[in-house]
């Protein structure tokens, strides 16, 4: 027996005795249920044998039966809900085989030469991960965005045994070449092997029926369905305890398995391509914390987010020493050629990575609309600091700060035009408030972000989901309604920002707004750091040091040298958002 092979049946045989092992426990609960009516039958055939006598015998009988038809009834009431309880789905922009037959084919090749069955359809997740994900359980039934008629490789019309759907991270079919991609995915579609192993799947049905009454229980406002669901999951709870080790170790055999069944295919290009994985997550992060979360602030969200992701990570390639040599890999196929239309797959993740990490609309609409990259300098940068800045005056504002008066006098209403210098000059006075103006900005965002924009829930044109080839998706299912009413974001990016944090943010956006309208600054875009600030065709990235000290310190001499060394004039009216 090769190495290989023995990894491989080694950990299929561990999965499947951890698979029993659950299954045994499920059997325990189900011989717990039904021993009363066992004693209940014992006791009537006895008494009715005459094998016992007396009135206590058949009084106990009676009770037992009771007993016994009542802890049916409720068993019966349990398994019903553990049945039909939804476990939650990963929410996903279904790809069907028309919108990519290179990479259906690329994956059915591949389950071929691991001999295994092929997934049932494959689905995008705006994250960087891939994995199998079974949505055979029987409440999800056929209306889920991502089922399909059959496996990828099997005919129109044919019905077969569901396999798992694939689940792959969209950020990796634009930075990784067409071998990488093959390479990563070797080991999860070997998975669907012991997937298909009547024993492995009963086993994950239950943990998951399981997990879902949990889940279902923690849910708030049931009204009359409160108890018996809290019941349920108590139940759920306690079973669950018992399974977690077992489920684990299941896990982690089938992981092996999988791991050795891949392990001749494409190894030697999976050790490279797990250089691509680490360095895809870090330019998708950055992209996201530092480029998308400022345009979804601002109502607007970025269409073409896996396109981004390249550009960040050769901008990343180009200052990173570690991340040298990588980008003579461009030169490749890349993985988003095995779609027909990358630009509406990349559509489709960026807007479901806004839904997911901000809690954005499911479809665009009014105050939620996409923007190019050759738009968001203009459309997200130079709005976000208008908007930002005049946010900053309408609280000084409301605080009764003196306004300076600019050069150039007031406008033709007679209102002062604002100016950098009253910013200044307030936070800068001797003993100034600056306690008082961040929260005031803490409490105009709130408000702000509360009464406009893109919140938790809304959908400016309704909750539908479509597949990326334009074609419904079977029933239309939002990606809130695959994890019931649990809040969005899922998967918020940042913590939520303190009232220091945002007064800065306020002041470096009065600043950028001041050096583009007096010093010939320009808004721009740095794929790593987000918003920038252009000066001479350069970025400027020292403003922040000398804003906290303003901020935090009220010394205003490190900023007035930078203002001056960029040429800005903080007395000059600033036109606001």
């Amino acid at each position: 027996m090769s190495g290989t092979g023995s990894v491989e049946e080694l950990g299929a045989h561990a999965a499947r005795a951890r698979a029993l092992a659950l299954l045994r426990i499920r059997s325990r609960a189900t011989a717990l249920a039904v021993l009363p009516a066992g004693a209940a039958v014992v006791l009537l055939v006895a008494s009715g044998q005459g094998r016992v006598d007396g009135s206590a015998w058949t009084t106990a009988a009676w009770v037992v039966t009771a007993c016994a038809v009542l802890v049916l009834l409720v068993a019966a009431g349990v398994g019903v809900a553990l049945a039909r309880a939804r476990p939650a789905v990963s929410p996903t922009v279904p790809l069907s085989e028309t919108a990519a037959p290179d990479l259906y084919r690329l994956v059915r090749d591949l389950a071929d030469r691991l001999d295994v069955p092929a997934p049932s359809a494959i689905a995008l997740t705006p994250d960087c991960d891939s994995w199998l994900e079974d949505r055979t359980h029987p409440s999800a039934g056929p209306g889920e965005p991502e089922s399909a008629p059959g496996p990828v490789g099997a005919g129109r019309g044919r019905r077969a045994p569901v396999a798992p759907v694939l689940v792959i991270g969209s950020p990796f079919l634009w930075w990784m070449r067409v071998a990488e991609l093959r390479a990563v995915l070797a080991p999860v579609v070997a998975g669907t092997g012991p997937s298909a192993h009547p024993d492995i799947a009963a086993a994950r049905r239950f943990v998951r029926g399981l997990d879902a009454a949990v889940a279902d229980a923690a849910l708030p406002g049931q009204g009359i369905r409160r108890l018996p669901t809290a019941f349920v999951g108590w139940i759920a709870r306690l079973m669950l305890r018992g399974c977690r080790g077992h489920a684990a170790e299941m896990e982690r055999c089938v992981a092996a398995a999988a791991s050795g069944r891949a392990q001749d295919v494409d190894y030697g290009l999976r050790i490279r391509a797990q250089e691509q994985v680490g360095l895809a997550y870090a330019g998708w992060d950055r992209l996201l914390t530092r480029v998308a979360l400022p345009a979804w602030r601002m109502g607007r969200w970025p269409s073409r987010l896996d396109a981004g992701v390249v550009s960040a990570l050769t901008e990343l390639s180009r200052r990173d020493r570690l991340a040298e040599g990588f980008t003579d890999r461009l030169g490749e196929r890349p993985a988003c050629d095995l779609i027909e239309e990358p630009g509406a797959a990349d559509e489709a993740a960026s807007l479901l990575a806004a839904r997911l990490f901000h809690g954005g609309p499911a479809e665009p609409g009014p105050g939620w609309a996409p923007v190019d990259w050759q738009q968001y300098p203009d459309e997200v940068v130079d709005r976000k600091w208008r908007s930002e800045a005049a946010r900053l005056h309408r609280v000084l504002d409301a605080l009764g700060v003196a306004a300076s008066v600019p050069v150039g006098g007031p406008g033709a209403s007679g209102a002062v035009v604002p100016t950098l210098a009253r910013v200044i000059d307030h936070l800068s006075a001797p003993g100034a408030d600056s306690e008082a103006l961040a929260a005031g900005i803490g409490v105009a965002v709130a408000r702000d972000e509360t009464g406009t924009g893109p919140r938790t829930g809304e959908s400016a044109g309704g909750g539908g989901s479509t597949a990326v080839d334009g074609s419904p998706a079977g029933t239309a299912t939002d990606a809130q309604d695959l994890w019931g009413p649990v809040p969005l974001p899922l998967f918020p990016l940042q913590p939520p920002r303190t009232d220091t944090e945002l007064l800065a943010d306020h002041v470096v956006a009065m600043v950028c707004c001041a050096a583009v309208d007096t010093a010939g600054a320009a808004p721009g875009l740095d794929w790593l750091d987000g918003p920038a600030l252009l000066v001479d065709g350069g970025r400027r990235s020292d403003l922040g040091a000398p804003v906290l000290s303003l901020v935090e310190d009220g010394d205003a001499e490190p900023l007035r040298t930078w203002l001056t060394a960029v040429g800005v004039r903080a007395d000059k009216p600033v036109r606001l958002g």
